[in-house]
């Protein structure tokens, strides 16, 4: 079996088997575009999911606090500091994620246009 032909985003060429018509194995396999966003997609929605709701948890009974006289406003000043750092943290991942798909989407574009002009398809 061929190895996929597809370059991967550090430079090297993926190592996997290519599939089908495509010289291309799964993950790079324009057919199979739509359903990797749609993994990649629900994976990061996820995790941010969980976290947000529970940083807003923390947030409410940080402010309870605060104003009930429990915790001395420096204290509630360093763990907003933190919770403000995490909520950051959250939004590179984010970030990163929405790089990495878009990477894969002009990735696939390519694909599509290498077989184009190599007499493919117009389809793919």
């Amino acid at each position: 079996m061929a190895r996929c032909a597809a370059i991967k985003a550090n430079g090297e060429r993926c190592r996997l088997d290519a599939t089908g018509k495509q010289d291309t194995c799964w993950a790079h396999s324009p057919e199979n575009s739509e359903q990797r966003r749609k993994r990649a997609s629900r994976g990061g929605r996820a995790k941010a999911n969980r976290e947000l709701p529970q940083i807003k948890t923390l947030l409410a009974d940080l402010t309870e606090q605060v104003l009930s006289g429990e915790l001395q406003t420096g204290r509630a000043a360093v763990a907003n500091q933190l919770i403000n750092t995490r909520l950051r943290a959250i939004e590179v991942e984010r970030k990163i994620r929405e790089q990495g798909e878009i990477e894969e989407r002009i990735a696939s574009l390519e694909d599509l246009a290498r077989n184009r002009a190599r007499g493919g398809s117009r389809w793919g």
